[in-house]
Formats: structure tokens, sequence, C-alpha cells
């Protein structure tokens, strides 16, 4: 798939979309901090071809020729092996835990252990 990266304003700002005139794909911002979409600029981002150029504005692909679009391309790599396969960095994701299970198996320990001491004295 054709994709064209377009500037949209003078903070790098860029819009992914297709070339056959599709919608948009992805919208991120370019920067070397790490951001909540993955961007080329990032520390982290690596391409293994070793083909992107990214003294250019937008950051450059010399393999194919033209920008680089980021988390889409076959090559593209983070070194702290954080990019999700939607292009989102897993560095901004938050882990979904449960405590709610912990405070049920609380409970049933405690039921447990009254029946056995229950159990010991015949009742």
């Amino acid at each position: 798939m054709a994709v064209k990266a377009t500037l949209i304003s003078r903070e790098n700002i860029y819009v992914l979309s297709d070339l056959r005139g599709g919608p948009e794909l992805q919208t991120w911002t370019l920067s070397r901090e790490p951001t909540p979409i993955c961007n080329p600029l990032c520390r982290f981002f690596r391409c293994a071809k070793k083909a992107l150029d990214f003294k250019r504005n937008p950051p450059w692909c010399n393999w194919v020729e033209a920008p680089c679009i980021g988390y889409q391309c076959p090559y593209a790599q983070c070194i702290q092996a954080k990019l999700l396969p939607d292009g989102r960095c897993g560095l901004f994701v938050k882990r979904k835990t449960s405590e709610v299970e912990e405070v049920a198996d609380i409970k049933n320990l405690a039921a447990t252990r009254a029946r056995r001491k229950l159990d010991k004295l015949g009742l």
C-alpha cells in the first residue's frame, strides 16, 4: 500500500494517507521524545534497512526514495521493544489490572479457614 505523509502545520504534525485518495490512516507528531503514536524521529525508532535519513523534513526513506511512513513500514523497529501492532507506543499504554479478583480470593480464603476451624471443633 502506497502511503503519503503530509505536513499539516509547522509543529511537525504529519497526516498519513493513502496515495489513491483514501481516508487518513494516522496522525503523528515528530519528536525526539517518545509520543503516543510511534514516529520516525523518536530516539528509540530504528530502520532495519538502515535507510532512514532523519535530517530531512519529513524523515526520508532512502530504501524507497519517499517519506518514511513510520510504524507502518515492515522494517520499523523499536529498540525498547514497545512498538505495538497498531502503531501506539507501549510506553504510553497503561496495563489493565484487576484487583477485584484479589479481594474475592481473600474472602474465599477466610471462609475456607473458618470452615476448617469449625470442622476441627466438630460443629
